[in-house]
């Protein structure tokens, strides 16, 4: 079984909020997942993040490939997390 880290579309029309799930590779973007991990809301600006660092770190462990796009979401959740508090 391929597992991939993939979003999961949620939210109305116009209006996408997403779930970033651990998923095998052959179901389809809606469909059934093994766990949800975080979620990414694009309407605000800059972009709403938020990840359960301990299970992403278990499922890249577990041989988990992020899809093109949850590798960008985690790339700036990881620096944004890194910039101190104003």
């Amino acid at each position: 079984m391929a597992v991939k880290l993939r979003l999961a579309r949620r939210g109305a029309k116009k209006s996408p909020f997403y779930h970033v799930v651990a998923t095998d590779s052959r179901n389809p973007r809606d469909g059934r997942f093994n766990e949800e991990i975080g979620t990414y809301d694009p309407n605000f600006s800059p972009a709403k993040i938020t990840l359960k660092q301990d299970r992403l770190d278990h499922w890249l462990k577990m041989g988990a490939k992020p899809s093109a796009t949850v590798a960008q979401i985690i790339r700036q959740a990881k620096k944004t997390a890194a910039q101190p508090a104003r």
